[in-house]
């Protein structure tokens, strides 16, 4: 006897509000996350840059998953939540 199994997953998330806007990013905390893609960090270095002297950003963290084929390790979500960040921004793609 053959078994075929759908490795789709075929579940539903339940739909999630978004997160509040902030009213301005002057004098937040904000974490870049890079997805460890080609190109992602020199995105990233240049989004910091204008967050920093555009926007005003008091403190810019930045984390590094170590590869973009699976999900970023607890102890990274972690270390970004410890932070206390404002906002967490992903750099999702090259």
């Amino acid at each position: 006897m053959k078994i075929l199994i759908n490795p789709m997953n075929e579940s539903t998330a339940a739909a999630k509000p978004a997160a509040p806007r902030l009213d301005s990013l002057d004098g937040k905390r904000v974490v870049l996350l890079d997805i460890s893609k080609p190109g992602g960090s020199v995105l990233l270095d240049r989004l910091e840059h204008h967050l920093r002297h555009r926007y005003q950003v008091a403190e810019v963290i930045r984390e590094k998953k170590p590869t973009f084929a699976k999900p970023a390790p607890g102890s990274m979500i972690d270390r970004i939540l410890a932070a206390r960040p404002h906002a967490v921004i992903e750099g999702l793609a090259d």
